[in-house]
C-alpha cells in the first residue's frame, strides 16, 4: 500500500487536470501527512468499514470535490467532481495498487482475484460520480492507455515528484526508510510515467534494484506489524 500509494500519487499527477486541482486545493505541501490520513482513512472506510461509514466517508468527499474548481497548466477548466477526471484518478490509484500487490504482497493474486478486486473497488468511485469504470484487469489495462494522450508534464508535476522523491517532510532518521518505500513506487510505476518525469530509477537495471527496495521495504513494514 505505501509504495502503491506513491507510485498513484506520481501517476496521477501526469494528468494535468488533475494535478492542478491538488496543488492547488489540497494543501500537499503544507499539511502532508494530514492529507495523507484523511485520504488513509477514505480508503480504509470504503474498504473495511460498514455501508454506513462508507458511505458517510463518500458524503464527505463528494462535498469537498463539488468546492474544487479552476484552471489547469494548459489553460483547459477542470472539476474535482468531473466524472472524467474521477475515473482517470481511481484507475491510477487502482492500478498502481494492484500493481504493488502483485510485486510485494504475500501472496499474489490470482487472475480471477485482481479481477473481483478491480470490479469491487469501483463500488465507492462509483458513489462518488465515476462512470464507466473498469471491472477487470483487461478492463483496467485499456481504459489506463485510454488517458495517454491526455497527460504531460506540467511543473506542478515535477514539483510533485521532488517533493514526494527527493523532499519528503521527514525527520533525517525516517528517510533512508522511505526511500525503500519510494524505491519501491518508482518499480510500480508505468515506464512510459517514469520517463515523462524523468525519473532514471524507472529505467532497466535501476529498475531491478527499485523493485528489490521494494521487496525490502515491504518485508520491513510487515515484519513491524506482525512483531506489533
Amino acid at each position: 500500500m505505501f509504495s502503491g500509494g506513491v507510485a498513484a500519487l506520481l501517476l496521477q499527477s501526469l494528468h494535468p487536470s488533475a494535478m492542478a486541482g491538488v496543488a492547488g486545493h489540497s494543501g500537499f505541501r503544507g499539511d502532508p501527512w494530514g492529507r495523507l490520513q484523511r485520504t488513509s482513512h477514505y480508503i480504509a472506510t470504503t474498504t473495511y468499514g460498514t455501508i454506513e461509514h462508507a458511505e458517510q466517508a463518500v458524503d464527505v468527499v463528494r462535498a469537498v470535490h463539488s468546492r474544487v474548481r479552476g484552471t489547469d497548466d494548459p489553460g483547459m477548466p477542470y472539476a474535482a467532481d468531473d466524472p472524467h477526471l474521477l475515473r482517470w484518478v481511481h484507475i491510477a490509484e487502482v492500478w498502481c495498487f494492484l500493481r504493488a500487490h502483485q510485486h510485494f504482497g504475500a501472496r499474489p493474486l490470482t487472475v480471477a482475484e485482481a479481477d473481483t478486486y478491480v470490479a469491487r473497488a469501483a463500488v465507492p468511485a462509483r458513489r462518488l460520480g465515476g462512470h464507466d469504470l473498469p471491472t477487470s484487469v483487461a478492463d483496467l489495462e485499456a481504459q489506463l492507455a485510454g488517458y495517454r494522450p491526455e497527460l504531460a508534464v506540467t511543473e506542478a508535476a515535477r514539483d510533485a515528484a521532488t517533493f514526494l522523491l527527493r523532499e519528503p517532510p521527514l525527520p533525517a532518521l525516517a528517510r533512508p526508510g522511505y526511500g525503500l518505500i519510494a524505491a519501491g513506487a518508482l518499480s510500480v510505476l508505468p515506464p512510459r510515467a517514469g520517463e515523462m518525469l524523468d525519473l532514471p530509477a524507472t529505467r532497466g537495471g535501476r529498475r531491478t534494484l527499485a523493485r528489490a527496495a521494494g521487496h525490502t521495504s515491504t518485508r520491513l513494514v510487515r515484519w513491524a506489524m506482525a512483531a506489533s
